[in-house]
């Protein structure tokens, strides 16, 4: 190395042999103190939330005294950009938690998906390729954001940052003794200039480093060759993630900015409605009640996120509409009325499908239908998604997404829609979850503790059904009692609904449900305590790590949680169960603790059957108590098991419009988590995808003898040349048993994204600056100041897309004209008063991946190729 070190920059050498791609650890630091790629993320997006939300408050003549470090917390984050007031008050962070999971989940897989692509990890001195990978995903996460996929946009995100990381683990940038990031790996216009040499990664994997010169510069973890300096190259890589997000701010805004990063605490607003002409009734019930709840909380921070709706009749369903816009979605559900149909079966999963694809995870989807699904050919795909994004849904599918079936007469309609509202409530949790089919008598015990507001009990089933409620002080009440000293309840249906008085009583409650017949028993409350988690399996490699796993776990084999808990940091997890309620069954979790919240659980010989996770501990954050308060938190949707294996290889998750990709899948068949090699049989094959995009695939596959136990197939997915960038495509690949008792998948998530050539960036031309400002800064108040600037793209752009204020409080008018050249001209002229003499302008040009700043300031300086500010003098 010696030898080399008057080169700028040195990279790292191609990786040894497939499979082996190098990189900080994923997920996990099992050495205690190294630092992975799911904590540099989480660092640099909370750190750039916060940044966000502190000039939102300045800007807004708020404080903010939240102290931006790596120490911040999700909790710290949200309660200080959410305004709820004091650390006691509730607040769910859990779509924010999840929002974050799904960006390191997503950086994670780069690992597995690309493992042998050099450009995704800077790998034998890739470094216009390396560029190439982040700018062109930078360019469809603000495509995604400008047609409010943020879901999409989140992956996408994901998978540029970890390519952006690994640059400064697997170069000597850190060496040199750079201590700012490299800002020209995200930006395209300029160039990468003083790049050569070659150096090893060195590792047990790594031939070259045993050459001269021996050793390697990976930075991975403080394991590696030159690990003493990880933690400078993971802060480093922290920092180039905190300016890609600032690049991507800039172009989509912070209102926009701070719904990618997923900060709410309220859900989205779903409804599933058939327009068939037996519905009248029933869409003026959803009305009545999506506008009381919008009207109720508008302005508030129970305020819906988002709004959805995807009407369906025969044969046609949809358009989805999402909108933040109450107004947009009053107009539009005000516009549905019920025509058409006439067979009973409605296209009812094909909404449900849209539906699920479009809305954020763990969200709440409402079906409103009086007939029985025309395409129930979809209902795998439809529990695929359901477990999947782990949404919560009612009707048929109620078992396995953790909602309700509930069946009322037209004229008790309007008595259960309590339901929806409940629901629509800040930090809905699920203490108690349980279904019984066929069913029995049986007795059901939930832990109310401290943190506990307004809880609520569902139990469903026919009118012969009895229940007694018995509470921790040893109180009872009767189902013959509507109004008693635990609970009052209202029947509609087949549905009870009872809310519980438990002031005092936190400790173990009991519900003794009598009756032969199907029921389902439910009890959720509001409290900042809650939990996510997600499936995740081993893989091998060089790092020894897990990632997102996709499908369900194998019958008999291990399974492993990635557990979060949010909304405390005084919580201790005791306990994490697979629950199943039919049998019972219990297995409990081996739990290892890696801070913040985080815990990866495993469990051993998962054997066949339908689960739930369930979590106990106890919370200490009660100041009048004298010991921790127990509690219990059961997530709603399920997780079974298969025996059928379904894997899949891709290349590419961005696809063009006009193209084709080929996905090759592997079916399997395993007996107690390990594929059976000796096994035949033939596999029923399925291949959906949310956008009805052409498809080809085979209807069967057949593992013959001597295959090693395993069979393998091609799906093609072909996007519409009228695609559009930002669009995503979700594809679900399933394999069933000819008997159709097992089923697994692959769920697989595609972005649409237009490859863009021209990455010259816009200009921003100053045109003039009055200066009719008095000297004196008492008399400013009395005048004001102009400031005119000329923004093109050239002659061969598509305009300016946007220009907004980023600093100063002053007047913005837009209008556009012709140039000498035929150019489009944007002319942003800004008038503010004397008292306020600064300004930065941020002009936006999606189809460059580029903005231009212009304003004035203390001084003229180019800060990088994209950004220019101008000092009136």
């Amino acid at each position: 190395m010696a030898a080399r070190q008057a080169v700028m920059l040195l990279l790292v050498v191609v990786v040894f042999r497939p499979g082996l791609v190098h990189s900080f650890q994923p997920l996990f630091s099992f050495d205690g103190n190294s630092t992975t790629h799911r904590v540099i993320t989480e660092r640099a997006v909370l750190r750039k939330t916060a940044e966000v939300c502190r000039d939102i408050a300045a800007s807004e003549g708020r404080d903010f005294s939240l102290t931006i470090d790596d120490s911040l917390s999700i909790d710290k984050v949200q309660r200080a950009c959410s305004s709820v007031g004091t650390s006691t008050s509730l607040l769910s962070t859990v779509i924010f938690q999840t929002s974050i999971a799904k960006m390191y989940f997503s950086n994670a897989q780069v690992d597995l998906i690309f493992a042998l692509s050099e450009e995704h990890h800077f790998d034998d001195e890739t470094f216009q390729g390396g560029r190439d990978v982040i700018t062109a995903g930078v360019s469809a996460v603000k495509a995604s954001v400008k047609k409010e996929n943020f879901v999409g946009g989140r992956w996408i995100l994901g998978a540029i940052c970890h390519t952006l990381q690994d640059f400064y683990s697997h170069s000597n940038w850190v060496e040199l003794g750079n201590n700012a990031p490299h800002s020209a790996l995200i930006r395209p216009d300029q160039p990468l200039e003083n790049l050569a040499g070659k150096c090893s990664h060195g590792g047990l994997f790594d031939k070259t480093s045993k050459q001269d010169p021996v050793g390697g510069i990976s930075k991975d973890d403080i394991g590696s060759s030159h690990g003493s300096l990880h933690h400078k190259a993971a802060d480093l890589a922290v920092n180039a993630t905190i300016e890609l997000l600032e690049d991507i701010r800039l172009a989509v805004g912070d209102k926009n900015f701070l719904r990618l990063m997923g900060l709410s605490q309220s859900s989205v607003l779903c409804f599933v409605i058939d327009t068939t002409g037996s519905m009248s009734d029933d869409i003026a019930e959803a009305k009545r009640v999506s506008f009381n709840i919008i009207d109720s909380k508008r302005g508030t921070q129970q305020e819906p996120s988002a709004y959805i709706l995807v009407p369906f009749n025969d044969p046609g369903f949809g358009p989805l509409i999402m909108t933040t816009d109450a107004d947009i979605f009053k107009d539009n559900i005000n516009k549905l009325s019920a025509n058409g149909g006439g067979d009973i079966p409605e296209l009812c999963l094909s909404g449900l499908q849209l539906a699920l694809t479009a809305a954020p995870p763990s969200s709440e989807i409402f079906v409103f239908t009086d007939a029985p699904a025309k395409d129930d050919h979809l209902k795998n795909t439809i529990t695929a998604l359901i477990e999947s994004t782990k949404s919560v849904l009612y009707r048929d599918l109620a078992r396995a997404s953790g909602g309700q079936a509930i069946e009322v007469t037209k004229s008790d309609l309007s008595l259960v829609t309590s339901v929806i509202e409940d629901s629509s409530a800040s930090a809905v949790v699920t203490i108690l979850q349980v279904v019984k089919n066929p069913g029995r008598p049986d007795n059901f015990t939930f832990t109310v503790d401290g943190s506990l507001r307004n809880i609520t009990a569902y139990i469903t089933g026919t009118s012969s059904l009895t229940f007694n409620l018995s509470s921790s002080s040893g109180v009872s009440q009767s189902s013959s009692q509507s109004s008693g000293p635990l609970a009052s309840f209202t029947t509609a249906g087949n549905l009870r609904r009872l809310s519980l008085n438990t002031d005092n009583q936190t400790g173990t409650w009991e519900i003794r449900v009598v009756s032969n017949n199907p029921y389902s028993v439910k009890v959720t409350g509001q409290s900042s305590v809650n939990f996510i988690f997600n499936l995740v399996e081993a893989h091998e490699g060089a790092h020894g790590d897990f990632s997102l796993k996709e499908g369900r776990p194998l019958s008999g084999g291990n399974a492993s949680l990635l557990v979060s808990v949010t909304g405390s940091d005084t919580v201790k997890v005791t306990e994490v169960t697979l629950f199943d309620s039919s049998g019972p069954t219990e297995v409990n979790g081996t739990l290892q603790g890696f801070g913040s919240g985080n815990f990866l659980v495993t469990f051993s010989g998962v054997p066949a059957g339908d689960f739930v996770v369930r979590l106990r501990g106890e919370d200490s954050s009660s100041t009048s108590r004298a010991t921790p308060s127990s509690f219990q938190r059961q997530a709603s949707t399920q997780i079974k098991t298969s025996s059928i294996s379904v894997t899949t290889q891709t290349n590419n998750t961005n696809i063009e419009p006009g193209s084709t990709v080929s996905i090759p899948f592997t079916v399997a068949t395993t007996t107690n988590g390990v594929v059976n090699d000796s096994a035949t049989g033939t596999f029923t094959v399925r291949a959906n995808n949310d956008r009805s995009y052409s498809s080809t695939s085979p209807s069967t596959i057949t593992i013959a003898a001597d295959s090693g136990g395993k069979a393998n197939g091609t799906v093609t997915l072909t996007v519409p040349a009228s695609a559009s960038s930002g669009t995503q495509v979700t594809l679900t690949i399933e394999a069933e048993n000819t008997a159709a008792t097992d089923i697994n998948y692959a769920v697989l998530r595609f972005s649409v994204s237009a490859k863009v050539t021209d990455v010259s960036r816009p200009v921003c031309q100053v045109v003039s600056s009055s200066t009719n400002c008095p000297s004196s800064s008492s008399l400013c108040a009395s005048s004001q100041w102009e400031f005119i600037a000329n923004l093109t793209d050239g002659i061969n752009g598509t305009g300016i897309e946007s220009i907004t204020i980023r600093q100063g409080n002053g007047t913005l008018n837009t209008s556009t004209v012709v140039g000498t050249g035929g150019e489009n001209i944007t002319v942003a002229t800004y008038i503010a008063s004397c008292c306020s003499q600064n300004v930065e302008l941020a002009a936006v040009d999606w189809s460059r991946k580029c903005r231009d700043l212009c304003g004035t300031s203390s001084r003229i300086y180019h800060s990088w190729p994209c950004d220019y500010s101008y000092s009136r003098s």
